[in-house]
């Protein structure tokens, strides 16, 4: 469960987007749409529709042309936050990195923007900028919930336990509904020895609706002996 922050806190990103769609249902989709814009190449709505499929299919490459065209037109923020997450995809980090500038010049507090670099800084090897942006980040949006996981997350990764433990507590405060939270808590206060405090946030995981035989090995990590 190392990652398992960062790929929710990246799914947070996409929720608009993402439907409970098959592969089948969005590649017919994607065929309609690449039929529209046929018949109309100008329309940008059709044009963001048919990139924000691309990303659902992993088609990231084709994203990245989509968006391309789409700014082609003029900056916006939007296209340049999905063409960053695909050039990360890509392994083109310079020219996420470019991206991410390009919309916080616009967007100067822009959230996912913030959140995106912070990951990328991490993912490539810049520690102290990771950490630096994920502590702007907190500061410019302190009631919310993934800003303080998204730095836990970081924090957890880096061994910094105790750190961790409080900023998923926060996030935990601020939206108790989230099991990712109680889980990741959980694990940090067991790496910590505090296995009562950690079977408390598995149990409560469980309320919210976690499956108790997917914690299994957890439960038994907190077991009395």
């Amino acid at each position: 469960m190392r990652h398992c922050v960062v790929v929710f806190i990246l799914s947070l990103c996409f929720s608009t987007m993402a439907k409970a769609q098959s592969n089948q249902e969005l590649r017919d989709s994607l065929s309609v749409l690449m039929q529209q814009i046929e018949r109309y190449p100008r329309d940008m709505d059709l044009r963001f529709r048919k990139a924000a499929v691309n990303l659902l299919l992993e088609q990231w490459n084709y994203a990245v042309d989509e968006y391309t065209y789409i700014l082609k037109k003029g900056d916006n923020a939007t296209a340049f936050f999905y063409r960053a997450y695909a050039y990360t995809q890509l392994g083109k980090y310079g020219f996420a990195r470019a991206d991410y500038d390009a919309l916080l010049h616009l967007q100067p507090t822009h959230f996912e923007g913030l959140l995106g670099l912070a990951l990328l800084n991490d993912k490539d090897h810049h520690p102290t900028e990771a950490m630096d942006m994920m502590n702007r980040l907190v500061e410019m949006h302190p009631d919310n919930a993934v800003a303080y996981a998204a730095r836990a997350g970081m924090e957890k990764d880096r061994g910094q336990t105790e750190l961790a433990e409080f900023d998923f507590s926060e996030a935990i405060r601020l939206d108790p509904a989230e099991p990712q939270y109680l889980l990741n808590r959980a694990l940090v206060r067991i790496a910590l020895g505090k296995k009562r405090l950690a079977k408390e946030d598995l149990d409560q995981a469980v309320v919210l609706g976690v499956s108790r035989a997917e914690l299994n090995e957890l439960f038994s990590l907190v077991k009395e002996r």
